[in-house]
C-alpha cells in the first residue's frame, strides 16, 4: 500500500491564454505536514482548488486520497477536510450546532457525533461555551474550533488556507500543536501561510513562483541550498523573480 496521499504530475490550469498553474509535479506522504507557499498571484490558491475537487485541471494529472481530481471530485470531498481563514464556521450558529452540521455533512452517525462532540468540547475547554454563538467567540477560539471541526470526521488530508491569519503568537503556537497532533494520528496537513516562521514547522515546503514550483524540500535543506538563515530569506529570494501579481 502506498503512503502517497497527494500526487500531481504536470498539473496545469489555464484561463484563456493565462496559465495560472504551470505543469507542477509533487507527491505528499501520509501524515506529512506540507507547506505550500507562494506570493499573491503565484497560483497556489488555484492549485489548492484543483486538489480539493473544486476546479478541473486543464491538463496533467492529480490524485488526492486515491481519487482522480479530474473525474472524482465528489469522492475527494468526502475524504478531506478544509479550513479557510475567511470562512470556516457559521457565525450565527452555536458552537455545538456548527460541529453537528459539519459532522452530518460528512455522514457521521448521531451517536458518534454526540460522543465525539463531548470529547472535543472537553479537549478545547469549550464545555461552558457549547451554547454560545460562534460570533461571540474570540478569533483565536474560532480558529481552533474551525480546525477541530475540519478534522472531526478523521479525513485522510486536511487543507488549511492561511489558518492562523490575524491571531496572536500564543494562539498560533497552540494551533500548531493541534496540527502536530493531527499529523501524529496520520492526517496529512496541506497548509498555506504568509508567516515564514510557520514554514519552519513543516516537514517539507514548496514555493510557487508565477505558476511553477521553483523549490521543494525540507526547510533545513532549502536554507542550505539558498545560503539563507531563515525561510523568510529563502522565500524573498525566490519571490523577487516573480513577474506577475494579483
Amino acid at each position: 500500500m502506498t503512503d502517497i496521499v497527494i500526487h500531481t504530475k504536470d498539473l496545469t490550469k489555464q484561463f484563456g491564454t493565462f496559465t495560472a498553474v504551470d505543469h507542477i509535479s509533487f507527491d505528499v506522504q501520509r501524515g506529512e505536514i506540507f507547506g505550500f507557499l507562494g506570493a499573491n498571484g503565484a497560483g497556489k490558491t488555484t492549485a489548492m482548488r484543483m486538489l480539493c475537487g473544486l476546479s478541473i485541471p486543464t491538463s496533467g494529472e492529480g490524485w488526492v486520497a486515491g481519487f482522480d481530481i479530474a473525474t472524482q471530485q465528489e469522492d475527494i470531498k468526502k475524504h478531506i477536510g478544509y479550513m479557510s481563514q475567511k470562512f470556516s464556521l457559521y457565525e450565527d450558529l452555536k458552537v455545538w450546532e456548527n460541529i453537528r452540521l459539519y459532522a452530518g455533512i460528512y455522514g457521521m452517525k448521531t451517536d458518534e457525533i454526540e460522543r465525539k462532540t463531548r470529547l472535543l468540547l472537553d479537549k478545547l475547554h469549550f464545555t461552558k461555551e457549547c451554547n454560545a454563538l460562534v460570533k461571540s467567540l474570540p478569533l483565536g477560539w474560532k480558529q481552533k474550533l474551525a480546525f477541530s471541526v475540519s478534522i472531526f470526521h478523521e479525513p485522510q488530508i486536511v487543507f488549511l488556507d492561511e489558518p492562523t491569519g490575524g491571531v496572536d503568537p500564543e494562539t498560533r503556537r497552540q494551533f500548531w500543536e493541534m496540527i502536530y497532533e493531527a499529523a501524529d494520528r496520520g492526517i496529512t496537513v496541506f497548509v498555506t501561510t504568509h508567516y515564514m516562521d510557520e514554514a519552519e514547522y513543516c516537514n517539507r515546503v514548496s514555493i510557487m513562483v508565477d505558476g511553477r514550483i521553483d523549490a521543494l524540500d525540507t526547510p533545513s535543506r532549502l536554507k542550505q541550498q539558498f545560503n539563507a538563515h531563515s525561510m523568510d530569506q529563502v522565500f524573498r529570494r525566490l519571490a523577487r523573480k516573480a513577474e506577475r501579481s494579483e
